[in-house]
Order: C-alpha cells, then structure tokens, then sequence
C-alpha cells in the first residue's frame, strides 16, 4: 500500500491552523493524508486486518489472557479463524447479513470469534454479560440475530433462535476452533465476498442518556480506523518495537473491540481482562510488561493517589490513552509528576463513530491539557449553536457535529432515533457540547443532556468533577442536577472521600465556592463508597438522581 503523505493536507480556504473554513464553517483534519482502499473493492475487517499484518509477526504473541496466562501466537491465531471460518460455513446454516449475538466474557476464543465471523459477513453483536433478562431481550429484539455464541453460564438469559446457541465452553466449539471436524469442501472452502458497506457489528451503546440502542457500524467503518492507527503507527515509530496493549476494557464495547482489530492488524500484543479491578490491572502491568493501555479520567486520579502504585513495577509502561470525560490540566501534571516517562493521549469518541474521533498525537500536542485533541484523519466538524443552528468559528461554544467515513449506518431498529442523530449530509449531531481552539484543538465542555439549569444559567457537571478531582483528599466525584423550587436545579456533588480523610460536606462546598462563579457552586452533597460507571468509565448520572431523589423522599 501507498506510504501516507508527511504533509498537512492542502484545502483552498482552510486555516491551516485551525482547519476551519469559514465559508463553509467547517472544521477540517490538519493530519497527514493516508490512502484508504477503494469502497468498491470487496474487502472485510479480518481479509484487511490480515493483509497489513507484518510477516515477522508469526511468531510472536498476539493475545493473553491475563486471568488463566493461557497466551497465543499469531500463526495459531490465524490458524484458528481459518479453522472456525470452514467450520462455521460448513456446519452451520450462516450466511453472509446473518447476525449473531455474543455473549461471554472476554476471551481468546471470542478473539478468534469475531475475526472468523466478520471474514463471512456474518453480523456480530456483542453484549454485556451482566446485562439482565430483559436487557437481553431487547438487545435481541434489536438486532434480530439467528444465531447466539455464549458460555454456560450466561446462555440462559438469551431467548430462542432460530439456529440456537453455541457454548463456546463446550467439546463441539473446541472441535470447530481447532479444526477437528472434517467441512464440507462445497461451502468450507469458498471465499465470501463481504462488500465494505455491509454492516459488520452492532455494538450497544451504554445508555447512559437513555435506553440502550443498537449502533449499526460497516466493515468500511473499521477498515478506515485501521488505516488511521496502521499509517501513524508508519510516521511515529521511530524505531519502537511493537506495543503491549492491555484491553482492560470488555470486547463487547467499542473501544475494545477496534483495539482489537487494529492491535493485530500492527502485530501487537493484546492482554485481556475478563474483569477490571484496580490492583488486579497494576498485577498486569508488572506482570506483562504492559507499554500502553486506555483509561478513564477517574484511573488516572488512582494511579496518581493510591499507595497501591508503589507495590508494582510499572516502568514499562509508555503511553496511556485517556478518554470518557476530559482530563483536568492539574490532574495530568499530577500523573506527569508521578509517572515522567508516561505520555498522556486523552481523545474523544463515540459507539456512532466508531470508537473515535479526536486524539492526541506526540509529546507536544499532549502538553494542551484539558483538550481531547485535534481531528483524526478524513473527519470533518461543526460547532453548531442548539439555539440558532448556525455553525460557529473557533473561541466557540456549540454542539459537536462529525461527519467521516467512520461514521455508523443508524441506530438498528429505530429509524426515529436515526433521524434525529444523522442529517441527510451524514453529519453525526453528537449530543456534546464543545469548542476548537485556534489551533484545531477540541475541548468537550460538557453532554448537553446533562447540563445543569440553574435559574438562566447552565452549569457543566464535567468542570466541578475536575476542581473536586483537585482535591488531595477526594478520590472520586459525581456532580448532579438536583431539583430545586427556586433555582430550578442545583448542583449537587456525590463525594468518594480518599480513604483515612475526614473531610466534610462544608469544607468540600467552600473548596468549590471559591474557584467557581456563584451559580456554579455546589449547593447540596452526599458521600457514597463509590461511583456507578458504565463499561467505558462513563458516570451513570441517571442511577445517581434516582439515589439522591429515593433518599430525600424517604425522610420525608
């Protein structure tokens, strides 16, 4: 494939240092170009992922299981998604638009899974093990599988399918993967053509603004976020050997799964978590000798604080992509004065986007703290007024609209919900309040759903989480809109205190009154043990309000 070219792309009209054209009012990637191959040839994750994999990579170490140490090579791995594949074409009634519901924990085995699946067009569609019966069904009513890949253990909340269940913890998923059953040469050996239109996965979004939707995403949308990770790996080595990933994060979810499909396309190693713990994750650092890995703002706050950190040898690690919520300047100098040797990456992304959007690259782009970067190769962006509608130059406060290659198809099963997200020019209205700098960085300042109104003014939960994070005593924090007669809604703060602190309610209240303007001050506090979050790291807000209303009724 062609190498990417090292210049900024040249737009007539563009502001080579924003990116923004202000005729259009469009903000525009000032990335390197990079090719992508043409959307009419037929091509699928797995036959794309494969052909950018390096040859010297046979031998090494595609995958671990950090909780059994059981580990993979990439000749196995490969061998064992030609193997399902032939089986799956053969034994089974699957056909290429097929979907199939996943749901397991994180695996080797799902690995090989997806990667055999998505080589045959066959839809995959993973869910959250603890998702409960009924999430289970609306998942499934959703996405419409034929077919569900599950364990023992969690096959029970899926109802019946057409072509069943398969346990992947059972003899005859052991015979498939490993290619112990003869196939059918008819069916077995034929190549499927996948065009990269064809949906590829539809991944649930965490529903953290409401029930949870099937996000309908293309091999086409994978196929470019590979590009951008496989090109400006190209233009950033500088000698450095392959990276040690390890994916705390499940499979299921989006940043997981592309982290998967892009590590093996670089010829990465992948450690997996089936479950996150704080300590556990330090265990593998060490263990692994882990040089990358994705975090969440809170993560970075215990990494900072906790006397675990000095239990482990962490020198290994190189960089850690943060994203989920913006990273406070204090916070990061805080890791940076911890960690010297660590290069932060915060970025910004979406399940409609395909896990990502905008990120940090190199050392001097990471100094813009509280920024989640500048935009990714072939997005284009506009900040639009929620009031007016008119797009806004950079210095200004809109919401957040992308449009790129990355983006999904819809939401699967809901054409209104579709519409209301995607215009007719493909641009994705992402929910997200935010601004660019003059020089191209974003800056999220909060969800618009989740503004606070109090009297005429609207308060970002996001900015009194990062002056509460500040805090040498707090260990984590949630801020809220509580409702008030008066004012409307008020700030109120959910409190992790750090552990031996006796700090109290006022003193954390005048911590914030004094660094804030008055309406943002925080009016009403609770402490809690911890914070509810999603898989991703995201604060599950609506479970918070419903605590905070439940425990002012009951004194009443």
């Amino acid at each position: 494939m062609a190498n990417p070219s090292q210049t900024k792309p040249k737009l007539t009209g563009v502001d080579p240092n924003s990116g923004f054209c202000h005729s259009t009012r469009i903000f525009h990637s000032l990335r390197p170009e990079f090719p992508v191959p043409p959307p009419s040839q037929p091509l699928s994750i797995t036959d794309f992922a494969f052909s950018l994999l390096p040859s010297a990579a046979s031998s090494n170490t595609v995958l671990v299981d950090s909780v059994t140490g059981q580990q993979m090579s990439y000749s196995l791995f490969l061998q064992q998604v030609k193997n399902l594949s032939s089986s799956l074409a053969s034994q089974t009634p699957l056909s290429r638009g097929h979907v199939a519901f996943i749901l397991s924990p994180s695996s080797l085995q799902i690995s090989v899974l997806y990667f055999s699946l998505l080589s045959l067009g066959i839809i995959i569609s993973p869910a959250n093990t603890l998702s409960s019966d009924s999430e289970v069904a609306h998942m499934v009513r959703l996405s419409q599988p034929v077919i569900a890949f599950a364990t023992s253990s969690t096959a029970h909340k899926i109802p019946n399918l057409q072509y069943g269940i398969v346990l992947l913890d059972s003899p005859q998923f052991v015979s498939m993967i490993n290619g112990l059953h003869g196939s059918d040469k008819n069916r077995g050996s034929d190549r499927v053509d996948v065009s990269q239109s064809d949906t590829a996965a539809i991944l649930f979004s965490s529903g953290t603004t409401g029930r949870v939707k099937g996000v309908e995403l293309t091999h086409r949308n994978f196929i470019a976020l590979i590009c951008d990770f496989y090109y400006s790996r190209q233009l950033d080595m500088n000698g450095e050997e392959r990276r040690v990933y390890l994916i705390p994060l499940p499979l299921f979810h989006v940043f997981g799964f592309f982290m998967l499909i892009s590590s093996v396309a670089l010829g990465d190693t992948i450690v997996l978590m089936q479950r996150f713990d704080f300590e556990g994750m330090l265990k593998v650092v060490e263990k692994y000798r882990i040089t990358s890995m994705p975090v969440s703002p809170p993560l970075v706050v215990a990494l900072t604080k906790s006397e675990l950190v000095k239990k482990y040898d962490l020198s290994s690690l190189r960089t850690i992509g943060s994203g989920g919520a913006p990273l406070g300047k204090e916070v990061a100098e805080n890791f940076k004065a911890k960690f010297p040797n660590v290069e932060i990456g915060e970025g910004y992304g979406l399940t409609e986007s395909s896990g990502l959007a905008t990120r940090m690259m190199g050392p001097e782009e990471a100094k813009r703290h509280g920024s989640v970067g500048r935009l990714q190769n072939k997005f284009e962006a506009k900040i639009v007024d929620p009031v007016s509608g008119e797009a806004l130059p950079p210095g200004n406060k809109g919401e957040l609209w992308l449009r790129s290659p990355t983006i999904m198809k819809g939401y699967v099963g809901d054409e209104k919900a579709t519409t209301e997200t995607l215009d007719s020019e493909g641009w994705l209205k992402t929910g997200d309040l935010c601004y660019f700098d003059s020089e191209g960085f974003l800056y999220i300042v909060d969800r618009l759903k989740e503004l606070i109104k109090y009297k005429a003014y609207q308060v970002a939960p996001a900015e009194l989480e990062l002056l509460l994070l500040s805090n040498p005593e707090i260990a984590d924090a949630a801020v809220i809109p509580y409702p008030d007669e008066d004012a409307g809604q008020i700030p109120m703060a959910v409190v992790v205190r750090k552990s031996g602190s006796n700090i109290s309610a006022s003193e954390i209240m005048d911590f914030v009154a004094k660094q804030v303007a008055p309406y943002k001050k925080i009016r009403r506090l609770s402490f809690a043990n911890s914070i509810p979050k999603s898989a991703s790291g995201k604060i599950l807000r609506r479970e918070l309000i419903a605590r905070a209303l439940s425990a002012a009724s009951s004194k009443l």
